[in-house]
């Protein structure tokens, strides 16, 4: 009767952690349906402040559509003349890795950015290069701790790890904690630790605008380095929720244009 008892304590266990990662992973992707746009076509301002509070400010052209095997999107530094031509090219997969490119205008050469670089700085911001991407789900484990009240709303608090030790190399962080608003699945904050869960960065998004797509867009997104003091801000000036361009704009040779 004793053992019994236990193999009905430990299949039970067993069985709210199951539940609890499909329901974590379920709030995730819900949360990610709750935002994406099959395509938009923005401009935006990309402020990048060191720990002493001096900005520099770019603005930014960003262009995203869906097709059959990825969503595509180029990014384009418009201002000031130091970038004015640097761009990304971004292929997004469901099921496989990312490909990236970024052009450097003063070397007149694009070049693929590698898996270890994903996690380097975005063009000197705070954000990251996979920032600029949905990350694959399949790539992660996922739990809900538990839910918090900020602000007078609910928040789902979702842990995020790396499955395998090569993920967690690549990706550079250890685990992170991102806050899902209840009533919308409207992330909130995100944040990064590392190998010693010492709290790296912090990523926050507000100022969400519904669409006529029915998606909601954050027009604020913040990233601050809890290490240096340094902040990045992306904040859009204009959002078109739709594209009239074709495959054939997301290239690497229109990149170089």
């Amino acid at each position: 009767m004793k053992k019994q008892i236990i193999l009905i304590t430990v299949l039970s266990f067993l069985s709210f952690n199951l539940l609890n990662a499909q329901d974590a992973k379920e709030i995730v992707n819900k949360s990610t349906k709750a935002i994406l746009s099959d395509a938009m076509e923005m401009t935006s301002t990309l402020k990048i402040y060191d720990n002493k509070g001096n900005v520099r400010t770019r603005q930014v052209k960003n262009t995203t559509k869906k097709f059959a095997d990825a969503t595509k999107t180029i990014i384009k530094f418009l201002s000031p003349a130091d970038v004015k031509g640097t761009g990304m090219l971004i292929f997004d997969y469901e099921e496989k890795d990312d490909d990236m490119w970024v052009y450097l205008p003063s070397l007149k050469k694009t070049r693929r950015i590698v898996s270890s670089e994903k996690s380097s700085s975005f063009m000197g911001s705070e954000f990251s290069n996979s920032d600029m991407s949905k990350p694959k789900m399949s790539d992660y484990n996922y739990k809900l701790l538990s839910t918090e009240t900020i602000s007078g709303k609910e928040y789902y608090k979702i842990e995020t790890t790396c499955k395998t030790a090569e993920i967690e190399a690549i990706e550079k962080f250890k685990r992170k904690i991102t806050y899902i608003e209840k009533s919308t699945y409207l992330p909130y904050k995100t944040e990064t630790y590392d190998k010693d869960n010492k709290l790296i960065k912090t990523i926050t998004m507000t100022d969400y605008k519904l669409q006529s797509t029915g998606k909601y867009m954050a027009f604020k997104m913040t990233a601050v380095n809890n290490k240096t003091g340094r902040k990045s801000e992306i904040i859009i000036t204009n959002l078109v929720t739709s594209s009239s361009l074709d495959e054939s704009y997301f290239s690497t040779s229109n990149l170089e244009k």
